[in-house]
């Protein structure tokens, strides 16, 4: 009867041998070679072929076919994908095989079927199998004992961290960066003569991986921390371009990808990105790479900063991605996590093993070879004798036998002088023989010592590093970098003073403060933005690249936009329209812009409606914006938001209406209330009156009120003659409106230094000093500002800080 197993015993070692074979035998590199068994048994099986790099290609299926029959008993697909990508430049750091045709594309196309495509060994990979057959590597036997392959290949180069490897076994993975040839032998060299060096020491002769593919590290903490414990992460950013297409037009040029990304892949990232209007800016997406690099076009919409879209390109697509070093490897037979230091001490120990190996093979032969030239040199120094000794003799073993009598010479000696040739007699022959002699006793000698004295050995290992480096290192193409922390793209930014305007139909744009000319009061101005036929600007503000836009709209919502992002024309464009910018509907539109650059706790928003609401809110309850915006104020049926502007405790309001009246009354009339609220009543309107402007201040640094009217009249009127009242009220005369005048359009707290622009409805824009408008009483017309035209109207201002500070060409 049969004995009973446990089930659970069984499946632990039935699982645990078959994750070791995984390990073992399939998806971690061996620490010597930096080779998986596929791949050594591919440059094997060429070796066997004579598939060398200076001999005629072989097809594909030649040795895919030698590699399954003899070694790898596995799928064709799998040897032929590992074959395929030992010859692709991009997946690389130096190619280790040599192909001729389709081998595939970095946009992911496969490569053609083995029986187009041609092999043969790269020059490089010729070190890999140097002295093979000099019994330098332990050999066992193939799947079905019938031949013998290398258990490792006994490679001058350090292969695992030249190509790296990645893999994912059972329980755990590998994830080895490639790096540079003559980095590496540089580190080598460091540890030969130091051998107590640390790994930061080594760090400055390897500062990092070298991908294929270029890009830049921002390595930092996390590559210092995969040197020293064998796991970190590091960055990986593409390179990328900026280039001048035509005066205000710039384009947007990817040249180097992150490693083992799909570049079509990326394109059609970017591409759906700029659909979703997650990326904004990019008018045209096109992929002009060829044989001589990677090349993808992205052309800007003219105002658009491309520092900006390079930032958005790094945020939201694998331009810049993270790889997750992970230096798990076979050492030993057995897995094991190594630092930088430990892969380069495995690797100078397999050398040192493999140069005793081949020196004992060689001084093995030299001598069996020096014992034949002294059997030899004995014949011909008694050539005459030995003759008639030869002669003589009946049979080969006789002659053999008697010469080993005569002078007592070895089986091996005697053997060599019967086959001698009758040429060897000439003396031509003999010196050669005598000269061969003497340096293969000096070989003797070398390789005695080699295996006799350390600093030999090491001095042969240091010959073979420099000689690999002078023979096959090339130049880095990864760029290495500082850690990306702390970095913020309004570094990039200069925190210039612009000007943000905003068409009635939703046209915006930043333009530079100093595009405007300052003039004197009655002039003519210049042109503005030239909007069309059936738009006018309808309001700007005065701002800073780095701070925050926040945008109110007629309905009530807030968005809130950077000011940087604000795509950039000059005094005469149109700009862009909102809706590339904001989710806004379709009778929706802004109605009130400002500034802000923090949103601190202890500080309030004022709302002023059309119908005279007032309400007040914490400013911290709006820094949660959402892309889709958020509900700013409650507002009543046919009433709309006209004005947002922040405010104090011990600030007063001042609201202004069309029909020249005006009311006055304390902030903390107000009380604070929340985010949706719909506010109080801060103006009692009559008829067909409507608010048109709410002024807030406080302190007395600007003491003098400004009202403008739409025909282009204005004045200013000292703060004392608005009494202060209850919020709620009817109100006191603000302006005298009459025909000439117009209504009442806006009104501003001012300084005689201010800076004054103004904006009509034919898109002109003057600017002129405060100082030089007259101050009079409330019930008043006030002077003339603009000179206006036919049908022209004033539909907006602004203030400047100092007008002397705006002096610009007259």
């Amino acid at each position: 009867m049969s004995e009973l197993i446990s089930i659970e015993t069984e499946l632990k070692k039935s699982y645990l041998e078959y994750s070791l074979s995984v390990i073992i035998g399939r998806a971690i590199p061996d620490v010597r070679d930096g080779l998986k068994p596929v791949h050594r048994r591919i440059l094997f099986a060429m070796h066997e072929l004579s598939n060398y790099f200076n001999r005629p290609y072989k097809k594909s299926a030649r040795v895919v076919g030698d590699v399954i029959g003899k070694y790898h008993p596995h799928g064709d697909s799998a040897v032929y994908d590992a074959l395929v990508r030992m010859a692709q430049e991009f997946s690389m750091r130096d190619v280790l095989v040599d192909g001729q045709g389709n081998f595939g594309s970095i946009d992911g196309d496969a490569a053609a079927a083995m029986r187009y495509t041609e092999v043969r060994m790269s020059r490089l990979t010729s070190e890999f199998l140097a002295d093979i057959e000099k019994e330098t590597v332990s050999f066992r036997p193939n799947y079905d004992n019938s031949l013998e392959e290398p258990e490792v290949l006994p490679t001058k180069v350090p292969n695992l961290l030249l190509n790296g490897s990645s893999g994912i076994a059972v329980g755990m993975a590998t994830n080895i960066p490639p790096h540079n040839l003559g980095e590496l032998c540089d580190g080598l060299l460091l540890l030969l003569d130091n051998p107590d060096c640390d790994v930061k020491q080594l760090i400055n002769c390897i500062p990092g991986p070298d991908f294929p593919t270029g890009a830049s590290i921002h390595g930092g903490r996390g590559l210092l921390e995969a040197y020293t414990t064998g796991r970190g992460s590091i960055r990986i950013r593409g390179k990328v371009e900026v280039e001048e297409r035509k005066k205000g037009h710039f384009s947007i040029v990817i040249r180097e990808i992150p490693y083992a990304l799909n570049k079509s892949s990326l394109v059609e990232k970017i591409a759906a990105l700029v659909n979703d209007r997650k990326i904004e800016g990019i008018s045209d997406l096109r992929d002009e790479s060829d044989r001589r690099g990677i090349r993808v076009v992205m052309d800007l919409k003219k105002g658009f900063i491309p520092d900006i879209i390079i930032n958005s390109l790094y945020k939201f697509t694998p331009l810049e991605s993270s790889f997750g070093m992970n230096m798990l490897v076979v050492a030993g037979n057995r897995p094991a996590l190594l630092n930088l230091k430990q892969i380069l001490v495995y690797f100078l120990n397999h050398r040192r093993e493999i140069i005793l190996a081949r020196s004992r093979f060689d001084l093995r032969k030299s001598e069996e070879r020096a014992h034949i030239l002294e059997g030899l040199k004995i014949a011909l120094d008694n050539i005459d004798e030995v003759v008639s000794l030869i002669r003589a003799s009946k049979t080969p073993p006789e002659a053999k036998t008697r010469l080993i009598e005569r002078f007592g010479l070895s089986d091996r000696q005697a053997q060599a002088i019967l086959e001698m040739r009758l040429q060897r007699l000439t003396n031509l022959e003999r010196d050669k023989l005598l000269e061969e002699y003497a340096e293969l006793l000096k070989f003797i000698e070398y390789l005695k010592s080699i295996l006799e004295n350390e600093e030999i050995l090491l001095g042969v290992i240091r010959d073979e590093i420099t000689e690999l480096k002078h023979k096959f290192a090339t130049p880095r193409r990864t760029q290495i970098l500082e850690d990306l922390d702390g970095i913020d793209i309004l570094d990039l930014i200069p925190d210039d003073e612009v000007v943000i305007t905003l068409s009635r139909r939703g046209y915006i744009k930043r333009t530079r403060m100093d595009n405007y000319q300052q003039q004197k009061r009655g002039g003519k101005g210049i042109a503005g933005v030239l909007t069309g036929t059936d738009d006018f600007v309808q309001s700007f503000c005065t701002t800073s690249n780095h701070q925050s836009l926040l945008l109110f709209t007629n309905l009530g919502r807030m968005f809130l936009l950077p000011v940087h992002q604000v795509p950039e024309g000059g005094r005469t464009a149109r700009g862009a329209h909102i809706a590339n910018l904001l989710p806004l509907d379709k009778e929706e539109f802004i109605a009130a812009a400002m500034t802000l650059r923090e949103f601190a706790q202890d500080r309030h928003f004022l709302f002023v409606t059309k119908r005279g609401m007032v309400k007040k809110s914490a400013v911290e309850l709006y820094k949660n914006c959402r892309s889709s915006g958020l509900i700013a104020v409650t507002l009543r049926p046919t009433d709309e938001l006209l004005v947002v502007k922040e405010i104090s405790p011990e600030a007063e309001i001042l609201l202004a209406t069309k029909n020249g009246l005006s009311i006055r009354f304390r902030a903390h009339d107000v009380r604070p209330m929340g985010r949706a609220a719909s506010g109080v009543r801060g103006i009692a309107l009559r008829g067909g009156d409507e608010v048109t402007a709410g002024v807030i201040f406080s302190g007395m640094e600007r003491t003098e009120m400004l009202a403008i009217s739409a025909n282009g009249y204005g004045k200013r009127t000292s703060l004392e003659h608005y009494p202060l009242r209850n919020r709620g009220g009817l109100g006191v005369i603000n302006m005298k409106v009459t025909p000439k005048t117009g209504p009442v359009i806006g009104a501003a707290m001012v300084k005689p230094d201010d800076g004054l622009l103004l904006l009509t409805s034919a898109n002109k824009i003057i600017r002129l000093s405060v100082g030089d408008i007259s101050t009079v009483g409330r019930a008043t017309q006030g002077v003339m500002l603009v000179r206006m035209e036919e049908d022209d109207t004033v539909i907006g201002f602004d203030l400047a800080e100092n007008a002397e500070s705006l002096d610009l060409e007259q």
